[in-house]
């Protein structure tokens, strides 16, 4: 026996019960699924009013599962694409420009683990922060080997 079509509230529900989804995200999964008659941006709007969906909450939650990984400039450019920009975007900005060295250092601890005897190996390493979306000055201070006990007290 087949499952009952969900409505486009109780799929938009199920998505958000999974993870956080920004609107922009959330709008082209439910256009998928809408019918003829269905108003996408009037759902939108009224799991906004209710708190269901929030730009906020889904911002930090990615800057969250991304910060481990990856740099400013890369985390910036997912935010956008998912639809965060003006003031919300700058401030999240600044947030994350505070412990971008000390992120750095623990990706390049983790990955090398030591400063590279030769140029070759050093441009590799170079490279493999810089695509992670690392500020040039902190992949500086991460391949001058910066100890992380002065980063996080400065």
């Amino acid at each position: 026996m087949a499952a009952p079509r969900l409505s486009l509230k109780g799929r938009a529900l199920r998505y958000l019960s999974m993870r956080e989804h920004s609107r922009l995200e959330l709008g082209r999964k439910l256009a998928r699924h809408a019918e003829e008659g269905d108003d996408v941006e009037a759902l939108l709007n009224f799991l906004e009013k209710n708190n269901w969906l929030s730009q906020e909450r889904f911002s930090e939650a990615l800057i969250h599962r991304r910060s481990a990984r990856f740099g400013n400039s890369r985390i910036v450019a997912e935010l956008q694409s998912h639809g965060i920009n003006g003031e919300a975007l700058q401030e999240l900005k600044a947030g994350l420009s505070e412990d971008e060295t000390a992120r750095c250092c623990a990706v390049w601890q983790r990955k090398f683990g030591a400063v590279a005897a030769d140029q070759n190996e050093r441009n590799k390493q170079v490279r493999f922060l810089m695509q992670r979306g690392f500020s040039q000055r902190a992949v500086q201070a991460a391949l001058k080997g910066v100890d992380l006990d002065d980063v996080f007290f400065e």
